[in-house]
């Protein structure tokens, strides 16, 4: 894979980058966000990690969307593509897009990729109303192991 390749956590709440070849949205995950001891926290954090990796979903969806990039990255270049850049979407941009950010781009690095990680939104303040707004959404019908969040 030709340089650069760039992996970026964003919030859906603050617009999708414009420039993302693949953008893959993680709202699907359980939100930490609604999770008391969790919400200062980022996805870099391991008790935030750990809650998103406990969603069902979690490690089927992860596996899945590493083993797509790995086929799909040695393609680019053939086809006249010099750089790559993959999205991932949560609703602020703190916990869930920022944990599989780090987690594929750490899985790529191991397959020999030297792929940028960009935590676009993360140093930008929560904005709970529109958050808790479509966080509202999310919790519609997803179940949570007993706990609450979404």
């Amino acid at each position: 894979m030709a340089e650069p390749l760039t992996i970026l956590s964003f919030a859906y709440a603050k617009g999708v980058p414009d420039a993302a070849n693949l953008v893959l949205d993680m709202r699907f995950l359980r939100n930490p966000h609604w999770q008391d001891r969790l919400r200062d926290q980022d996805g870099r954090d391991q008790a935030v990690g750990a809650y998103i990796a406990g969603d069902a979903a979690y490690a089927e969806a992860l596996e899945r969307i590493e083993a797509l990039l790995l086929t799909l990255l040695p393609c680019y270049p053939a086809g006249g593509n010099r750089c790559f850049s993959v999205a991932f979407g949560c609703t602020g941009g703190r916990h869930r897009s920022v944990h599989v950010a780090e987690r594929v781009a750490a899985r790529l690095r191991a397959a020999g990729f030297s792929p940028s990680l960009d935590h676009r939104d993360l140093a930008t303040p929560p904005r709970d109303g529109i958050e808790r707004s479509a966080g509202a959404t999310e919790l519609e019908g997803k179940a949570d192991d007993g706990l609450q969040g979404g």
